[in-house]
């Protein structure tokens, strides 16, 4: 077996039907066009429609197979509703991306009942009932792949974790419930953990050079992160390569957790 084929064998996505979250910008634009370069037949969900017409085209051009649903995942009637347009599209997803998100960090004492349910509805809440629709089909068919892109403040307060951080944490202890209920038919479900990236999604942190610095200080590579850092972690999680990683929380952060 020659070594591409063997690559091949270990990490195509080819048959594929994978539903990114959070799929047109940031971590989520990067992840979604890694698994569709690597074959699964991909849709993203997002609010934006220009966003999500602009990463489609940039796939489809490169001979991918990519479709996009605008949805709004801050309500339970709205992740239903993007549920079931994304699974018209190429058919029930084998692999299931969580990356949209919302960063609202006000100071704890100053958090509203608004700032927490928004936030836990986006980041947590969606997740659950996207891997509630989808996780017992992967398991009937005996396969599948849920990915969610977690953050450093599931496991360290700093710069206002807030219900941002909550909702992180949550969200690898909903990985873990997901491994333990469908893994043995054959569904692993891990998170990727970011240190700090370069996406809009971290705007106002990015507009302080001093802080951006120090964070990248903090890693032991000298930099801070880019979306595309996440490719070949999203590919390994999301191929047959990945079958005996299920439950674990994947940190992509040039080492910053442990420094």
């Amino acid at each position: 077996m020659t070594s591409r084929a063997y690559l091949s064998e270990l990490f195509s996505l080819d048959g594929r039907v994978a539903l990114v979250t959070g799929g047109s910008s940031g971590i989520g634009r990067a992840v979604a066009g890694a698994l569709a370069r690597a074959g699964a037949s991909v849709v993203v969900v997002a609010r934006r429609e220009a966003e999500l017409t602009d990463t489609v085209d940039e796939l489809t051009a490169a001979g991918c197979r990519a479709a996009w649903v605008s949805g709004d995942l801050g309500s339970r009637d709205g992740v239903r509703a993007a549920a079931e347009a994304a699974a018209a599209v190429f058919g029930e997803p084998d692999i299931l991306v969580n990356s949209a998100g919302i960063n609202l960090r006000p100071p704890m004492g100053e958090l509203t009942d608004e700032v927490w349910d928004t936030t836990m509805a986006v980041n947590l809440e969606a997740p659950f009932l996207l891997g509630r629709r989808f996780g017992p089909g992967m398991a009937e068919r005996g396969f599948g792949r849920i990915i969610h892109i977690s953050s450093q403040q599931a496991h360290r307060a700093f710069v206002q974790s807030g219900a941002y951080g909550v909702s992180k944490g949550g969200l690898e202890s909903l990985a873990r419930s997901q491994a333990e209920a469908w893994s043995p038919y054959g569904v692993t479900c891990n998170t990727l953990v970011p240190g700090f990236v370069m996406t809009p999604l971290n705007a106002r942190l990015a507009s302080d050079p001093e802080k951006v610095a120090a964070l990248a200080a903090r890693t032991l590579t000298g930099r801070n992160g880019l979306a595309e850092d996440f490719a070949g972690a999203a590919v390994f999680l999301a191929s047959g390569a990945s079958g005996y990683v299920t439950g674990q929380s994947v940190f992509v952060d040039g080492g910053l957790s442990v420094h």
